[in-house]
């Protein structure tokens, strides 16, 4: 018995209720166990949003052709390959995440806001699970945030789009359908461009789909010195659909394409790869780039206010585009103030429905072109004589030197003195310089009329 004391006297001090102060520290320390597990999941998403950061930095020469992610197969278990698409796309989520867009309302932090609606949670809920199946997305607090803002408080720019869509939508379902693809994709436009033509990101996307530069050319959109067919909407538009049915061939879902085309297939596929494989929306959601989270519930939310318009009094604004467009070949350079002197047509409009000559210079020499007029001006541009058409002032519009001053960045809309110097360092190419700023090497080789792409530490390298 006597040895069996100090364990019996040991127990009892282990039953014996902690002193006050203990108590505090266990409880003390059970709150710091909780706050580093949180701390811990938020360095988690940190450490995603600068993986992706410093890709940017990582990019290689190597070029991609299909789109703005990187071409990794859903089943890839391989680490994503920064291409200059994949570093385009990231440039474009950094901008978007740092600036406003035209038509998005200021003060909106769509992370941490809580929208609040005169409509209640149970009838957006029947509402949402009343959109297209394709898309539609569990009723939550994110979503209901883009629904709200989208439907309430964004009222101007959604007449706008309202109105606009009365004139761009029809294109867009005619290319949908043509391709068997999901018409309401059309939303995407808005959630993009607001449906505005000449919409320009700081990032140097364009055109009413928001088209990256190396995105649109390996689609087949031209640009140049005296063209950028990203703001051509019907070329775009075709683009767009072939880019958007490309991503949902590789990744099999359209709420995942749809966030592909913001951030790119790579990006989604190496989501996908930190989701443990899961392809759902949701599971995946935590891992997609930040301004990406939110590229979905928006195109829910824009899809929701569109078809819901009547319950919040929106309506759409008279914008003026033209009821009906008629469209002309030109086959030689033609200039809009030739147009407009010749056969009246007023040069704002020619400009609006032909944002692509952005230099109001159609360049039929180089091959076939278009120009759209309002069927009204139709009748008299058949009955204006061509060749005084073509002839007209255009030794003042298309003279040899006006020509080429912009085709060397020197002379028209985008000249006029606005230059940029760039010292050559070690390791510059042109090719880093030309994504650097947004162009092409041929372009930089044309403006500092190089002859080879061979470079020399010190050489000043102008960009217009």
């Amino acid at each position: 018995m006597s040895r069996s004391l100090p364990i019996v006297f040991a127990l009892a001090l282990f039953l014996l209720p902690l002193p006050a102060e203990a108590q505090v520290r266990t409880l003390r320390d059970r709150k710091l166990e909780s706050e580093n597990a949180a701390l811990k999941r938020q360095l988690d998403s940190l450490k995603a949003l600068v993986d992706s950061l410093r890709a940017v930095e990582k990019s290689s020469d190597r070029v991609s052709v299909l789109e703005e992610g990187n071409d990794v197969p859903a089943s890839a278990s391989r680490p994503m390959d920064y291409t200059p698409e994949v570093t385009d796309s990231l440039l474009t989520l950094w901008y978007r995440s740092n600036f406003n867009r035209d038509g998005d309302g200021p003060g909106f932090d769509m992370d941490t806001v809580h929208l609040s609606s005169s409509v209640s949670d149970t009838v957006m809920m029947k509402r949402l699970l009343a959109l297209n199946p394709y898309f539609t997305l569990p009723f939550n607090e994110v979503v209901k945030n883009y629904m709200v803002l989208y439907a309430e408080k964004k009222g101007v720019a959604m007449r706008q789009a309202m109105g606009l869509s009365s004139y761009y939508f029809p294109i867009f379902e005619e290319a949908l359908r043509r391709h068997g693809l999901p018409l309401e994709l059309k939303y995407l436009a808005v959630v993009e461009s607001m449906l505005k033509p000449t919409a320009t990101s700081r990032a140097g996307a364009k055109g009413i789909w928001q088209f990256m530069y190396r995105t649109a050319r390996s689609y087949g959109l031209r640009i140049d010195s005296f063209v950028d067919e990203r703001m051509d909407v019907e070329k775009a538009t075709q683009a767009a659909v072939r880019y958007l049915g490309n991503l949902y061939d590789m990744l099999g879902d359209w709420t995942l394409a749809v966030s592909a085309y913001n951030c790119g297939a790579g990006n989604v596929n190496k989501a996908i790869r930190r989701a443990g494989g899961k392809r759902d929306f949701w599971s995946v959601y935590p891992y997609l780039p930040r301004e990406t989270r939110g590229y979905m519930p928006a195109f829910v939310g824009v899809m929701y206010a569109f078809a819901y318009s009547g319950d919040y009094g929106l309506t759409p604004e008279a914008v003026g585009a033209p009821g009906q467009v008629d469209t002309f070949e030109v086959r030689r350079n033609l200039h809009f103030k030739q147009i407009q002197e010749v056969v009246g047509v007023p040069l704002d409009e020619l400009q609006y429905l032909n944002p692509e000559y952005y230099n109001d210079i159609v360049p039929g020499s180089g091959g076939k072109c278009v120009v759209r007029v309002p069927y009204d001006w139709s009748a008299a541009w058949i009955a204006a004589d061509q060749d005084s058409l073509y002839t007209h002032n255009a030794s003042l519009y298309l003279s040899e030197q006006v020509l080429k001053e912009i085709e060397s960045g020197k002379g028209g809309k985008s000249g006029g003195g606005a230059r940029i110097c760039h010292t050559v360092r070690s390791g510059d190419t042109l090719s880093h310089i030309a994504r650097r700023y947004h162009t092409s090497v041929k372009q930089l080789m044309s403006w500092n009329h190089l002859r080879s792409d061979r470079l020399s530490i010190g050489q000043k390298i102008y960009i217009y």
